[in-house]
């Protein structure tokens, strides 16, 4: 026998919802999950009447249904929102062009306008260029970092108010035990957030770009399902450098977690949004990186640490603790001063004067003769 929609709309249900476990027909599983949305943009207060708001946008199932679920509503509820997208291209052959192609499809059902930017033109090196470089152990540290600046530099490019992720209940209970593993307290205080300022400072400053999550407590199975009966065309394709990704180990643990109890990924949300760290505790300072001018909380930003490190040869040196490469960039730089130096006393010495070099062993005493006098020294 069919069993009743939960709501009492008197269809047949056709789905279990794995957020509530409630049966809903189609019509009303699309009528709840909107109202949560909204409800999560009008309880935290994401956005203002006649803010310009980016959508990341990667073709992927979170920022298509967040494009949709968002033109939806701002129609629905006159929210009163210019809606742009901005999409990054990281370089990844196979991958990203195809979901390129994903976004371009959006763009032209929605009716927004659409930025791409890549990392070769932001950076000078694309992701294969960077995994051939670092290998499949730690790429996902550089194409988190470079991302996340990425979409402040598109989001200042293109002068909105406001930037949203399509991040779901699922990344955000990842990140909170992510976190937890590492003993990250900093950003284990603010990674439930749904709404954090991310360019040009500090402390809700003005004229920062605030990141918001209209889907922060949605289900990643209920977007799938979601996309699924609304048709929704999105891009299915799992990254070719992920499987080796650290959140993937947090994700399983997750998913393990759910069979038991379905309700372990708002459990773990609301622990991270009510979790407080003492005053006592040592928390880091958002401020400016010194090279970029992008927010930064130590005196050079991660992204062009390990910028440095890629450009010098030493791709693994923006990886680990940052005293270490604080100790690093200092020994680097106290050698480039030594070099310059002596070759700004070799320039002095011997400017305008032709040397002429004896043919002697290495080790040997060495003459350099110039036009007035002959110096000696051990080579």
């Amino acid at each position: 026998m069919p069993v009743k929609c939960r709501s009492g709309c008197g269809r047949n249900a056709i789905l279990k919802r794995p957020k509530t476990g409630d049966s809903l027909c189609k019509e009303c599983f699309f009528c709840a999950f909107e109202t949560e949305v909204h409800h999560t943009i009008t309880e935290g207060r994401l956005f203002k009447k006649g803010m310009t708001v980016a959508i990341a946008a990667s073709g992927g199932k979170d920022s298509t249904v967040l494009a949709h679920v968002m033109k939806t509503l701002n129609e629905r509820y006159d929210y009163g929102l210019r809606l742009v997208l901005l999409s990054i291209d990281e370089g990844i052959t196979g991958y990203r062009d195809d979901s390129l192609n994903t976004v371009k499809r959006n763009q032209e059902d929605y009716g927004m306008d659409l930025k791409i930017l890549s990392y070769e033109d932001l950076y000078g090196w694309t992701m294969d260029k960077i995994v051939a470089q670092i290998g499949k152990r730690n790429n996902c540290t550089f194409c988190g970092v470079f991302r996340r600046q990425a979409l402040d530099r598109g989001a200042a490019i293109q002068n909105v108010d406001a930037l949203a992720t399509g991040h779901n209940a699922d990344d955000i209970a990842e990140t909170v035990i992510m976190n937890v593993m590492r003993g990250d307290v900093a950003r284990l205080s603010r990674c439930t957030a749904a709404i954090s300022a991310s360019y040009f400072l500090p402390q809700e400053s003005e004229g920062a770009i605030p990141r918001v999550k209209p889907l922060k407590y949605s289900y990643e199975k209920e977007i799938v399902m979601y996309a699924y009966f609304k048709r929704l065309v999105y891009f299915s394709t799992e990254c070719i450098y992920a499987p080796n990704a650290y959140r993937g180990h947090a994700r399983a643990f997750l998913k393990d977690l759910e069979k038991i109890r379905p309700s372990a990924i708002m459990d773990i949300i609301h622990s991270g949004e009510q979790m407080k760290v003492r005053e006592s505790v040592n928390k880091q300072v958002r401020g400016i990186c010194t090279q970029c001018g992008f927010v930064s909380s130590q005196e050079l930003c991660k992204a062009c640490t390990l910028l440095e490190g890629l450009n010098k040869g030493m791709p693994k040196l923006g990886i680990g603790k940052t005293s270490k490469v604080k100790k690093a960039l200092s020994t680097i730089a106290a050698d480039q001063v030594s070099h310059t130096t002596f070759l700004r006393k070799i320039s002095i010495n011997f400017l305008f004067k032709k040397v002429f070099w004896s043919t002697i062993p290495r080790w040997s005493t060495v003459y350099l003769k110039t036009a007035n006098k002959t110096v000696q020294f051990y080579y």
